[in-house]
């Protein structure tokens, strides 16, 4: 738990893997406003009771950014004060999808989960008052999936992007869309956000968004790069040289970030369904026959 501002905290799982999300919270006058959860009932008990340290008010409000599970799991945990809150669309993702995450890390100790859906829905924007605080959520998806929402503290310049950027970490487009992306971090800079705290990786400040931009540039031009010479997905990762993102975290998911980079150069409407089990076994391939690792 990191104090990012007065009362505002970063709650940050390392190395920021798969399945290893950050969640935000954030002390009001009379409870706390928390940002996402966590994969497994053990990683979401710990959470519960760093939060429950902070404030006697408990957590009043409980914001999930987008449907992944990592983000979503825990929810059960906070039920029993908070009212669950998403974008409409982030609601029924949740309810198609379920528990469909368990099964591509079948070696995971989940425990007992229950992504919990919202009891508050909204579509563009919506705000939260926490006294003398205030909360401003609004959707900038798709992006890294159909609907995501972002969590703006224009009082203390804290922005909560969700897995729209991740700092350190390698984007993940397999259900979003580069081209949306590019569009959520042009306006997420608008705020003028001085701590950005994204949905894995560390703390940073607004050169997370530069950094994201340039890596979402530089997909988009391997892509055209690709169907220019004919390439599949995996050739072209096989042969693109990652550069300055070399050290990214979870490097294998370029092999998806290709196939949405090309079905969107070859005119795919943003967040379009791709086969998921498909591209998850074509990154499996490109990393060596391994699962990619996930300690949850």
């Amino acid at each position: 738990m990191t104090e990012v501002a007065d009362g505002v905290f970063a709650y940050v799982q390392p190395d920021g893997g798969w399945c290893l999300n950050n969640a935000g919270v954030v002390v009001g006058d009379d409870g706390i406003l928390l940002v996402d959860t966590a994969a497994t009932e053990r990683r979401a008990t710990l959470l519960r009771a760093a939060v429950d340290g902070l404030s006697l008010g408990g957590v009043k409000y409980l914001v999930n950014t987008h449907f992944h599970g990592d983000h979503t799991f825990g929810n059960h945990l906070f039920a029993d004060t908070a009212t669950i809150i998403a974008h409409h669309g982030t609601r029924a993702e949740m309810a198609e999808t379920g528990l469909a995450l368990t099964g591509l890390w079948p070696e995971v100790d989940w425990g007992d989960v229950d992504p919990v859906l919202p009891m508050v829905t909204y579509h563009d924007a919506l705000t939260l008052h926490l006294g003398h605080r205030r909360a401003e959520l609004f959707n900038v998806g798709p992006a890294h999936t159909g609907h995501d929402t972002v969590v703006w503290l224009p009082g203390e310049k804290v922005l909560f992007t969700g897995d729209v950027v991740l700092p350190g970490c390698t984007p993940f487009l397999l259900m979003g869309t580069v081209a949306g992306s590019l569009t959520a971090v042009r306006r997420m800079r608008e705020t003028g956000a001085q701590v950005v705290v994204g949905g894995h990786g560390t703390v940073a400040g607004p050169e997370a968004f530069d950094e994201t931009e340039a890596y979402l540039l530089w997909l988009r031009d391997a892509a055209g790069d690709a169907v220019r010479k004919g390439l599949t997905p995996i050739q072209a990762a096989r042969q693109c040289s990652a550069g300055r993102f070399a050290g990214w975290k979870d490097p294998e998911r370029l092999v998806p970030n290709l196939h949405r980079a090309i079905a969107e150069h070859q005119g795919a409407p943003p967040a379009a369904p791709l086969p998921v089990e498909l591209l998850f076994a074509e990154m499996v391939e490109f990393n060596g026959g391994h699962l990619p690792e996930c300690l949850a």
